[in-house]
């Protein structure tokens, strides 16, 4: 994978005009939602082609799709091949955009800088004080996803990474402390809401909702806020399987690397579309992929895909709908 810069997109794939297709839908993460629900809305109104998107989680996003009730499901975690058996039309698996995942925070006064160990102890429930990591004295009250989530696959990736983490890594995970919420929305809600709480929400959440973001310590020794710089670093190094388009690095090296990076997926089918289907969802796709579309996303708090990534995604959206060719 090459994100040499998060400027160098590429040359732009206009969505055909003189296509009129049926409605599409599709459903998945919550940490790619408002980037994904702001590209179909321009593409709307720039093409007249509805895309109807709902965020209901990885979990329940691949499992709408591994059922077939929708044109193209959404994940942050790559599809498990035991799920991709399940799917006789076919996986087609298009990395869309990058992201970071923040640490956020409702401490006013508090500029919080976390090593990789604290991140662990707080989340293992270690730590209940906020005087413990150099602010104010008062209770912490952390809170995690109580939904199968890709956001926090990805998270307690790296909290394992990380050592120490022992609950294990995965969509749901048994938390040893805190309180759960549902989506994306719902974490960064309940802690703008409850004075002293932390958790972990995409940064286009943070920006959203005006809170705090910690400075956490990477895999290099320094320590870095989550921005479309520090995660196009810490992407930049990712191994991308030529087939799945599947990678991840849960504890990136690099000075500038944000230590808790991810890619998001969208996961189409090969074959087996109602008539019109796979052309609208090609056309939507695309869409997404132009360099118009990819040149918004660090403004929505995340990292805009570039070099041989985005030219893989944009092959593997050419194969939606055509069986194995």
């Amino acid at each position: 994978m090459k994100l040499k810069h998060i400027a160098t997109i590429g040359l732009a794939l206009a969505p055909t005009a003189a296509f009129a297709g049926p409605a599409i839908n599709g459903a998945g993460a919550t940490f790619p939602a408002p980037i994904y629900q702001r590209w179909f809305q321009d593409y709307s109104a720039s093409t007249g082609e509805k895309v109807n998107y709902q965020s209901v989680g990885s979990g329940a996003g691949v499992r709408q799709f591994v059922a077939g009730t929708v044109e193209f499901g959404a994940t942050d975690e790559p599809i498990k091949a035991k799920e991709a058996a399940k799917v006789k039309r076919g996986v087609i698996q298009i990395p869309m955009v990058g992201g970071t995942i923040a640490i956020a925070y409702n401490k006013p006064g508090c500029k919080l800088k976390l090593t990789q160990k604290q991140v662990v102890h707080i989340f293992m429930g270690h730590i209940k004080d906020w005087k413990e990591v150099g602010c104010a004295a008062g209770k912490m009250v952390t809170v995690h996803r109580s939904d199968g989530s890709g956001t926090t696959y990805a998270f307690t990736n790296s909290l394992d990474a990380f050592g120490g983490w022992t609950p294990g890594v995965g969509k749901s995970v048994n938390w040893p402390v805190g309180v759960g919420a549902k989506g994306n929305e719902g974490v960064a809600g309940t802690i703008k809401n409850t004075p002293g709480a932390i958790g972990y929400v995409n940064t286009g959440f943070v920006r959203v909702n005006k809170l705090q973001a910690a400075v956490l310590q990477n895999k290099a020794g320094k320590f870095v806020g989550p921005s479309a710089v520090t995660g196009a670093a810490a992407l930049n190094g990712i191994k991308i399987d030529p087939v799945t388009l599947a990678g991840e690095d849960p504890n990136p090296a690099g000075l500038q690397a944000y230590p808790i990076s991810t890619l998001t997926w969208i996961l189409a089918y090969k074959s087996g579309y109602a008539p019109g289907k796979a052309e609208a969802v090609r056309e939507a796709l695309n869409y997404a992929l132009s360099t118009k579309a990819q040149g918004i996303a660090d403004d929505l708090g995340y990292v805009p895909l570039a070099g041989s990534i985005l030219n893989k995604a944009r092959i593997k959206v050419k194969q939606v709908g055509l069986g194995e060719k």
